[in-house]
This record gives structure tokens, C-alpha cells and sequence, in this order.
């Protein structure tokens, strides 16, 4: 059965998960999260771009579960074009600022790329 594993790059291209109205987007992505660290089902990197660099910034209801994956070694990746582009670079808390160069080389190493 296939697994969510180091190998594995997950990307957040909204600021919740999938494609739904922003409060439900939002109220989903915390129990998510939750469920891949309850599991010890830990990717390697979680890439975030477009409206998904926002769950790295102030305000965002999963900083305190990305925080916790931070931690446990899973690296974050904020798109710099589209922090800069939302003017939030100053309101970021987590992960690294990288480029889309930085995005590609994630895909490119990993095994599966999951989009939510």
C-alpha cells in the first residue's frame, strides 16, 4: 500500500486544503496535518505556493501543526515570488523562503508528489 514517507513531497497551492469555500479550506487542513503526524506518516517536504505560502504566516490555523512537522525534520518551502507578491515576507513564521528553482528540485527528488 502506498505510504506518505520522506520520500514524498506534499504542495499547498491554496491556503487550506482542496478546492472549497475558504472556510471550509481552512477548517481542514489543522485535522490533516494532525492525522500525518498521529500517524508518523511525516513527508520530506511540504512545498507551499500561490495562496498556500498564507498557511506560513501569522493568522494561519496550522502554524501550530506545521510547527510540530518543522521539527520532526520536514522541510517547508515558501514560493519567494509569491510571498513577495502578497507582500508577506514579514508575516512569515515558519519554513524557508526558496525559490521556484527550490520547488523544482523538491519535485524532482521526490518519489510521489501529493497536491491538497
Amino acid at each position: 500500500m502506498p505510504t506518505i514517507g520522506p520520500d514524498t513531497l506534499l504542495q499547498f497551492t491554496n491556503d487550506g486544503l482542496g478546492h472549497a469555500p475558504e472556510e471550509l479550506r481552512r477548517k481542514l487542513v489543522t485535522p490533516y496535518l494532525e492525522l500525518l503526524l498521529a500517524n508518523d506518516t511525516l513527508p520530506g517536504a511540504i512545498s507551499f505556493y500561490t495562496q498556500g505560502v498564507h498557511l506560513l504566516a501569522e493568522g494561519s490555523p496550522a502554524l501550530e501543526s506545521l510547527a510540530k512537522l518543522e521539527a520532526k525534520g520536514v522541510r517547508l518551502i515558501a514560493c519567494k515570488t509569491c510571498v513577495d507578491w502578497f507582500g508577506i515576507a514579514d508575516k512569515l513564521k515558519l519554513g524557508i523562503v526558496g525559490g521556484m528553482g527550490d520547488i523544482v528540485s523538491a519535485q524532482s527528488r521526490a518519489a510521489k508528489v501529493i497536491n491538497v
